[in-house]
C-alpha cells in the first residue's frame, strides 16, 4: 500500500503524488465522551460520583466492531476521522495514574483505520470541561483540585448536569451549554488558563492550579502520543496530527464588570445568572434572577426565579479529607471558603463586591482583556505548551489549532508560532437549527457577520429565503477561513465540527420517517463547506449506538448521521473492482456486467433489484446496526434514511492541480470540479473523484469534461467498495461535470420514491418491506 503519509504545502494538504488532497471526514465518536464500565450515558445516575473507577476501553466502538463502522464509513466516501477521546478516560484514577488498557485498545483501533486507508488526527476532547460539571473531557479529582463539590452543583446551581436532573427526559435543549456561564465552569476554566493572574493562591503540590491543571493535560496527552510512536506502525501511516484542545474558554478572564452579563454572552437559557450571582449561589446564598428561553429570534427574556441552596455550598467543605489523591494544598487556600472571597474580589462575612472589575484587566500589564487579548496571552500559552508536548513525540505531527469559537484567532501570522504545519480547525454550526432543533425554510441570521460588527442593525444581519439562507451559510465559513489567514497565516482551514440535530420538530421524522427537513438542513450545510474554499471538515457526528429516545447518549443532543433505529443506504456496491474507459461525454447506460459501476448487488443475478435481495443486501451484517434499541413504538417503527443522501455525497479526493470551485447539486445530482492545473493528470497520476453508487447508479451516469479521458471504477479501496472517477487531463484551466440520478430528499420508507436506482426498482417490482 503507498504511504498515507500527508504534508503540508501552504494552504493546501498534498499526497505522495504531490496532489492536493481535499479531506472529507466525520467525528469518531459522540458516545466517546462517557464510560463504558460502569455503562453511564448522561441519562444515568447510578455510580454517576464513582468518577475514579470507570473504564472507557470499548471507545469509540469494540475492536470486533470497528470493521464494521470503518468500511461503513469508507463506502460513505470518508476519508478523515476527528478521533475523540478524554482526558479522563487516560487518567481517571488519580492524578498521573494511566489506563493502559485504554491506550492499548486506542492503539489495536487506531491499527485497524490505518488498514482501511483514513487519516487520523486525536482530538482531546471536553465539553464545559467534565462530566462532572455537565459536559465530557477532564476527571473528576480536577474538579476537587480546584476546591470544588460537585455533589453540591445541583442544589447550587454551579453547573446543570443530565445525570442529576430529577427528570432526564425532561432535561432542557441545548441548556448544558449554558454551563460555560455557572460557576464551577467560570471558575476552572479561569484557573486553568489565568490561574497565575488571578488566583495567584491557589497552590498545589508547590504549583498554581494554573500549572498544575495544565501540566497534567498535556502530559497525559504526551503519554498517549508516546505510547502510539512506540506501537511502531503508526505515526507516519495514519495519524497525521493532534487537536489543541475542543473548544476552549476563557472562564471569568476580562469580564469587565461581573455583576452584569457582559454583552458578548450571546447564549442565556433558563435561570441566567450574572458572575456575581454564580459566586453567591456557589457560597449558599438564594439569589432571584432573570430566566431566558431561546426563540426564533435568539434569546428572550422569559421571567425570573428565585433559586435558594438553602445554605449549600459548591466549595469543599472545611473538614474535608483532601488527602485522597495524594497532593499537598497549600496552606493559604483555604477549603469551605469561595476563592474568589481569598483574593478579595468580596467580602464573605457580609456578602459586599468590592471588586467589580477584578478581572478586568491584566494585572501584569495593566492592559484591558478583551476576547482577542485572552486568545494571544493565555490560549496560546496553552497551545504552546500542548504543541511543544506532542512534538517532543513526533516532531512533524500536524498540529490542529483550535481557539475560542467563533472568536478572532490569534494574531500569530509572520511570527515564531507560524508553524509550516499548522492547520486552522474552527467549528461551525448554524445556531438557529441547532437551538430551535427546527430547519427554518424561511429565514436565518448572518451570526458571523453579527459579531464582527457587520450590521448596524440585527435585522440587516437576517436572511429571507433558503437560497439567501444557503449562500449565508457559505459566506459565512468562507469569512470564517479568510479570517484564519489573515491573522494565523497561510494554512490549511479544517472545520473540525459541523452537522445537524436529527430531533428536529418534535422528532417528527421518527414518527413518520419523514427526513425532508434533515435532509434540507444537511445539505445546506454541505453546500456551505463545499463553496467556502476550506481544505476539509469532518462532521459531527458519528454515534454507533445513536437512538431515537436518547439520541447520541449526552445531554439530550441527537447529530450522529447513523441510529440503531434508522435504515442505512447500503454502504458498499459490492462491485468487483474493475475499470473501463469512456470516451468524453459518454453516459454509462447498459447493463454489461464490465460496466464500471456495476453492483455486485445485481451482478449476482441479472434481475432488477427485488424485495429479496434488497433486503439481503441490507441485512448483511455490514448494513445494520450492532442491536436495536427500546425506543418507543412512537418514535421507533417508522425508520428512514436519515438523511443519507445528503451527506453520502461526491467529493475530490486528489486533483492533479488546485481547486478553484467545486460542489454537489443535490437536487439535481449534479457535480462540478475546476481546477487550475500545471501539470498534466496522467493514468499512473490522476485526478481522482468520488462517486457514490446512491446517486451515481452505473446505467445513470453522464460527465463532461474539458479534456482528457475518464474512466468510473467500483474498487476495493482498503477494505471499502468505492465507486471512483479518475480524470487524466491537460493543463491549464480544467472543468468536470458529472451527472447522476434526480431523488426526492428525505422521502420516508414506504412512501413513493420518485428516483430511479436502488428504490425505484424496489417500487416498481412491489416492495413494501422498505
Amino acid at each position: 500500500m503507498a504511504p498515507l503519509r500527508l504534508r503540508i504545502d501552504g494552504r493546501t494538504f498534498r499526497d505522495y503524488n504531490n496532489r492536493e488532497v481535499t479531506l472529507r471526514g466525520i467525528n469518531l465518536a459522540a458516545d466517546a465522551k462517557f464510560p463504558t464500565s460502569p455503562y453511564l450515558p448522561s441519562q444515568k445516575l447510578d455510580h454517576f460520583y464513582e468518577g475514579d473507577d470507570v473504564s472507557f476501553v470499548g471507545r469509540p466502538f469494540s475492536v470486533d466492531e470497528a470493521h464494521l463502522h470503518f468500511s461503513r464509513l469508507k463506502s460513505w466516501g470518508y476519508t478523515l476521522i476527528r478521533y475523540i477521546f478524554t482526558w479522563e478516560a487516560i487518567e481517571h484514577a488519580g492524578p498521573g495514574r494511566y489506563d493502559d488498557d485504554w491506550v492499548q485498545h486506542t492503539i489495536q483501533v487506531l491499527r485497524l483505520a490505518k488498514d482501511y486507508g483514513f487519516y487520523v488526527f486525536l482530538d482531546p476532547h471536553q465539553d464545559v470541561w467534565s462530566r462532572f460539571t455537565g459536559g465530557s473531557g477532564a476527571p473528576m479529582w480536577t474538579v476537587y483540585a480546584c476546591g470544588l463539590n460537585p455533589r453540591a452543583f445541583p442544589a447550587t446551581e454551579a453547573a446543570w448536569v443530565h445525570n442529576t436532573y430529577p427528570k432526564p427526559a425532561e432535561y432542557p435543549k441545548m441548556i448544558w451549554a449554558t454551563n460555560y456561564s455557572r460557576l464551577a465552569c467560570q471558575v476552572i476554566f479561569t484557573m486553568f488558563f489565568a490561574g497565575k493572574a488571578f488566583a495567584p493562591k491557589a497552590i498545589i503540590d508547590g504549583k498554581n492550579i494554573q500549572d498544575y491543571l495544565q501540566d497534567h493535560f498535556v502530559s497525559a496527552c504526551r503519554y498517549l502520543a508516546r505510547r502510539i510512536q512506540e506501537a511502531g506502525d503508526l505515526e507516519d501511516g495514519v495519524v497525521i496530527g493532534w487537536e489543541s484542545m475542543n473548544e476552549p474558554n476563557r472562564g471569568l478572564v476580562g469580564f469587565q464588570d461581573i455583576s452584569m452579563i457582559p454583552s458578548e454572552q450571546k447564549l442565556q437559557k433558563g435561570p441566567s445568572p450574572t458572575a456575581w450571582q454564580a459566586i453567591l449561589l456557589g457560597s449558599g446564598r438564594s439569589c432571584e434572577m432573570n430566566t431566558w428561553d431561546f426563540g426564533g429570534l435568539g434569546p428572550y427574556k422569559s421571567g425570573t426565579t428565585l433559586v435558594d441552596p438553602k445554605g449549600e455550598m459548591a466549595w469543599l467543605p472545611a473538614d474535608y479529607d483532601d488527602s485522597k489523591y495524594g497532593w499537598n494544598r497549600d496552606p493559604d487556600w483555604k477549603l469551605g471558603k469561595c476563592i474568589w472571597a481569598q483574593h478579595g474580589l468580596w467580602d464573605q462575612s457580609n456578602d459586599e463586591l468590592l471588586k467589580t472589575d477584578y478581572f478586568a484587566k491584566d494585572p501584569e500589564s495593566g492592559r484591558k482583556i478583551d476576547y482577542e487579548y485572552f486568545t494571544n496571552k493565555w490560549f496560546m500559552s496553552y497551545y504552546r505548551k500542548h504543541k511543544d508536548a506532542i512534538t517532543s513525540v513526533y516532531p512533524s505531527a500536524i498540529m490542529f489549532c483550535q481557539p475560542p469559537v467563533l472568536e478572532i484567532p490569534p494574531s500569530i501570522k509572520g511570527t515564531e508560532d507560524d508553524d509550516p504545519n499548522l492547520v486552522f480547525s474552527p467549528h461551525y454550526y448554524d445556531g438557529v437549527t441547532l437551538m430551535m432543533k427546527k430547519w427554518n425554510r424561511y429565514w436565518n441570521v448572518d451570526v458571523f457577520g453579527l459579531l464582527r460588527g457587520r450590521y448596524i442593525s440585527p435585522a440587516f444581519a437576517i436572511k429571507i429565503g433558503e437560497t439567501a439562507i444557503r449562500n449565508c451559510f457559505r459566506d459565512q465559513l468562507s469569512a470564517i477561513r479568510k479570517e484564519g489567514i489573515d491573522y494565523m497565516g497561510n494554512h490549511p482551514c479544517v472545520f473540525t465540527e459541523i452537522g445537524i440535530p436529527y430531533d428536529m420538530d418534535d422528532k417528527y421524522a421518527y414518527k413518520t420517517g419523514d427526513y425532508s427537513s434533515q435532509s434540507s438542513a444537511m445539505d445546506a450545510n454541505h453546500f456551505a463547506l463545499e463553496g467556502s474554499g476550506a481544505n476539509g471538515y469532518t462532521l459531527w457526528t458519528y454515534t454507533a449506538m445513536n437512538n431515537h429516545e436518547w439520541g447520541d447518549l449526552w445531554n439530550g443532543e441527537d447529530l450522529s448521521i447513523v441510529s440503531v433505529d434508522d435504515k442505512l443506504l447500503p454502504s458498499s456496491s459490492n462491485s468487483e473492482p474493475r475499470r473501463q474507459k469512456f470516451s468524453s461525454g459518454t453516459t454509462t447506460s447498459s447493463d454489461d456486467r464490465s460496466s464500471p459501476a456495476f453492483s455486485k448487488s445485481r451482478s449476482n443475478n441479472d434481475s432488477p433489484v427485488s424485495p429479496t435481495n434488497l433486503k439481503e443486501t441490507l441485512s448483511t451484517t455490514s448494513m445494520l446496526s450492532l442491536e436495536r434499541s427500546n425506543t418507543p413504538a412512537e418514535i421507533g417503527s417508522n425508520p428512514g434514511y436519515r438523511a443519507a443522501e445528503a451527506y453520502v455525497r461526491p467529493s475530490p479526493i486528489a486533483t492533479v492541480g488546485s481547486i478553484i470551485s467545486y460542489g454537489f447539486d443535490l437536487r439535481n445530482c449534479t457535480f462540478t470540479l475546476v481546477l487550475e492545473c500545471t501539470d498534466v493528470a496522467t493514468e499512473e497520476v490522476s485526478t481522482e473523484v468520488f462517486l457514490p453508487v446512491y446517486h451515481f447508479p452505473k446505467d445513470n451516469i453522464a460527465v463532461e469534461v474539458s479534456s482528457g479521458k475518464w474512466t468510473i471504477g467500483v474498487d476495493d479501496v482498503n477494505g471499502g467498495m468505492i465507486q471512483i472517477l479518475r480524470w487524466q487531463h491537460e493543463k491549464g484551466t480544467q472543468s468536470l461535470t458529472v451527472k447522476g440520478v434526480k431523488t426526492r430528499q428525505g422521502t420516508s420508507q414506504g412512501q413513493e420514491e420518485e428516483a430511479p436506482g436502488y428504490l425505484q426498482q424496489c417500487w416498481q417490482s412491489g416492495c413494501t418491506i422498505m
